[in-house]
């Protein structure tokens, strides 16, 4: 691949991630994940209640994939804020530990 055609195909992924990030909170259910369920079978209720009232260790700064006050609007802009933070932390590291040859 061309150098050109490698930030084409970057610059494509990026588009495509966004899109993922705008439309998941339209597209994602209500109902429990595997993992919800499976403990739901496993572990008596009361015990997982405890489990989610307990405080975490560090506070999220966007709980729930969302940004408090905002709705949909919130959750939408808590992924692509998320999407592009991963993306910037990942080409900085790829700058980092990448050798030239």
């Amino acid at each position: 691949m061309s150098g050109k055609s490698n930030v084409k195909f970057f610059y494509v992924g990026i588009a495509i991630a966004l899109l993922l990030a705008i439309l998941a909170p339209f597209l994602a259910s209500s109902d429990p994940d595997g993992l919800e369920s499976a403990a739901g079978g496993i572990i008596e209720e009361s015990k997982i209640s405890q489990i989610e009232a307990t405080e975490p260790v560090v506070s999220s700064p966007m709980p729930d994939y969302s940004i408090e006050g905002l709705g949909k609007g919130g959750e939408v802009a808590a992924i692509a804020v998320g999407t592009l933070a991963v993306l910037a932390i990942s080409l900085g590291l790829g700058k980092v530990f990448s050798k030239k040859i």
